[in-house]
């Protein structure tokens, strides 16, 4: 009864006041099956990616944490191939920092700022971690790569036939530069003070 009470509270904020950048909600009626989109924060390699994840809420909740992983692959030493998190806030202690006043907003957002900031002294992959910490810019151009591989998002439209056709997905890109590149050339000359 509790865990039923306290979820509905929960939720009913998620549809509410949700975190910027995230929403959740449930699958179907199921209570205890929620899933949760993650906007990709601006300025990491995660940037335009809308990330899933699949929310499992125990029976003994909220005195064990909810069960999250990503459904969307991810390039993070952190996260595995299988989606699952490497977490404080997603294990009871005294491995972990779960406590009963967490709720699942907390940790989603927890889960997107482990998104901007890896941790990689508390890696799941070893390989990811050691690119992270030895060769950042190859681990961003391979997190970007995967990315845009998995979770970005396709503007799609329906052509006459039927047959749905893929926007060009350099297009907004190309936009974007263009009116960069002519922002740049209006920008007044900047004179120093005397």
């Amino acid at each position: 009864m509790q865990r039923a009470s306290r979820l509905k509270r929960e939720l009913q904020m998620l549809s509410t006041e949700p975190p910027p950048g995230i929403t959740c909600w449930q699958v179907e009626e199921r209570m205890d099956e929620l899933q949760a989109q993650i906007v990709g924060g601006v300025g990491t390699p995660y940037e335009g990616g809308l990330f899933t994840l699949e929310v499992k809420i125990p029976e003994r909740y909220p005195f064990e944490p909810p069960n999250i992983r990503f459904s969307t692959p991810i390039y993070h030493p952190n996260i595995d191939n299988s989606g699952r998190i490497c977490h404080d806030a997603l294990k009871l202690p005294p491995k972990g920092a779960w406590r009963p006043s967490l709720n699942i907003s907390t940790v989603l957002t927890s889960i997107q700022l482990l998104m901007a900031e890896p941790n990689p002294d508390d890696p799941l992959m070893a390989d990811i971690s050691s690119e992270f910490k030895y060769n950042k810019h190859l681990f961003t151009e391979k997190a970007k790569k995967w990315t845009r591989e998995h979770a970005l998002q396709r503007n799609k439209r329906v052509s006459e036939n039927g047959k749905e056709n893929a926007t060009d997905p350099n297009a907004p890109s190309r936009k974007r530069d263009a009116l960069c590149s002519q922002q740049e050339a209006e920008k007044p000359v900047k004179r120093p003070c005397v």
